[in-house]
């Protein structure tokens, strides 16, 4: 969710942090740490502002690895990198232009230098990707690997006026915004303050208000649509049996158990453990021996929350940035807003929804810009916290009486997590409306709605729209039996 200049500070003080940390402990010198260090870009659609972005990452590393520590080993100042093509730019509406927009991105970031790269597979906006689909993105960097010569130039866009401003630009608006965080006290404490989350969910929410309002062109969703009858072939998405992949898992766990050694896991996840209240010894050496000892990722976590507890990031609604940056399309924000406020006229207070997630999923950009847009709409909202199970979600549900739950899912769980939630709900007597979003394929709707599941909103919903059918439809669920 963040723009060049967010992405740029955030990961570039985050790097400082790691390596003023390690040379604080006083077992390492900066030359011994700052080689070692890689980083990780998301390259999305504006190419030239992408490959700008890797230049300016390069200039700024090397000027504040000098600033803050004087390396003596030339390598310390090198900035290494891998970028991953956007997510977020994939369309399902004619998912096949993803091709396209999956190898403008690339191409911006072997233009811009990065050292490797992943290429998404053009059905992510639909589901796991398929066989097909990943061997079309593993071709797309072979065929500008081996064919097109791209990667034979070194900084390719060096000289050019235009690309030299606008690294310019990067680098002094970064670096501004870096110099505010060292003054903070340094990325750590900036992260456990929340600015980082808060600027990058309200950069996010600029961006998806921009994509409704039709400012920012998506060719196939809010502009150039296809006509009926000329859509692209329907994507048949790889489907996962949740029930199957559990029930696999808990068996080859409880394999694990019954063969190892159960003292051996046991001392090492002690030692882990108490390494983790004193400080004293290296943590990684630790877990690399609980893990070899066969403790599992669960197990080692575990260990740590016991004497750190589990860090809850905050949440803070982004007020106002959806709305002053849709700006206005024939009254559409009036219209919802309005909607809201008749409803709470109604029935007494607004419409409340609680944005959720549940199981392994982290992806929460979707959640938080939902929070934010049905927030500036007229609702009151609700957030839930990351790696929720449906059973919490309900609970959180009831406690905060809300109208509807909308849960965002983009991790492929939606078949077991989301009939669990009704289930759950329903078990407790609450008739709060279920509803989700994500990265769900459409040939999973029926099963869904079977569920119990109300309404699904898939990839290029436009949120004021979905805001208005969930108010008509709670109105339609809470209208008196005789009227």
């Amino acid at each position: 969710g963040a723009d060049a200049k967010l992405e740029l500070a955030f990961t570039l003080a985050d790097g400082i942090e790691y390596v003023r940390a390690a040379v604080n402990t006083g077992v390492v010198d900066v030359d011994a740490i700052a080689p070692r260090i890689s980083f990780f870009f998301g390259i999305s659609m504006n190419m030239y502002m992408e490959i700008a972005k890797l230049r300016a990452a390069r200039k700024l590393w090397a000027h504040l690895m000098q600033k803050h520590f004087e390396p003596s080993n030339p390598r310390s100042l090198i900035l290494r990198t891998h970028c991953q093509t956007s997510g977020w730019s994939l369309t399902a509406q004619e998912p096949y232009n993803n091709i396209i927009r999956t190898t403008v991105e690339a191409m911006a970031a072997v233009m811009g230098g990065t050292q490797s790269l992943h290429t998404n597979a053009f059905d992510e906006a639909i589901g796991l990707p398929t066989d097909f689909a990943a061997a079309m993105a593993r071709n797309t960097q072979l065929i500008l690997a081996e064919e097109s010569g791209v990667g034979h130039v070194v900084d390719p866009w060096g000289g050019s006026f235009m690309m030299e401003a606008l690294t310019d630009e990067l680098v002094r608006e970064a670096g501004a915004l870096i110099v505010e965080i060292e003054e903070m006290g340094g990325m750590a404490v900036a992260v456990a303050s929340g600015m980082p989350k808060t600027r990058i969910e309200q950069s996010a929410t600029r961006k998806q208000a921009r994509i409704d309002s039709g400012s920012d062109v998506i060719v196939g969703v809010n502009k150039f649509e296809p006509k009926p009858g000329r859509e692209q072939p329907v994507v048949e998405p790889r489907v996962i049996d949740n029930s199957a992949v559990r029930e696999a898992q808990v068996e080859q766990l409880r394999r694990l158990h019954a063969t190892r050694n159960e003292s051996h896991a046991a001392e090492a996840l002690a030692s882990l453990s108490a390494a983790a209240a004193t400080y004293d010894g290296n943590l990684l050496e630790l877990a690399i021996e609980a893990a070899r000892a066969r403790c599992t990722v669960g197990e080692i976590t575990a260990a740590l929350e016991k004497q750190w507890g589990r860090y809850t990031p905050s949440h803070s609604i982004s007020s106002g940035s959806y709305v002053v940056e849709f700006g206005e399309t024939e009254g559409e924000v009036d219209a919802t807003i309005a909607a809201a406020a008749k409803f709470a006229e109604r029935h007494g207070r607004q419409p409340r929804i609680l944005v959720a997630k549940m199981g392994q999923d982290g992806h929460d950009r979707g959640a938080n810009v939902i929070a934010s847009a049905f927030a500036d709409l007229g609702f009151d909202v609700d957030v839930g916290p990351l790696f929720a199970t449906p059973e919490e979600v309900a609970m959180q549900a009831i406690d905060a009486d809300v109208h509807v739950v909308g849960v965002s899912s983009q991790a492929a769980g939606h078949r077991t997590l989301l009939p669990e939630l009704v289930q759950s709900l329903r078990t407790q007597h609450s008739e709060a409306m279920v509803v989700c979003g994500g990265v769900i394929p459409s040939q999973d709707y029926a099963l869904l709605h079977e569920a119990g599941v109300h309404a699904v909103y898939g990839p290029g919903t436009r949120i004021p729209a979905a805001a208005r059918a969930i108010i008509a439809d709670l109105e339609a669920q809470l209208q008196p039996p005789d009227q």
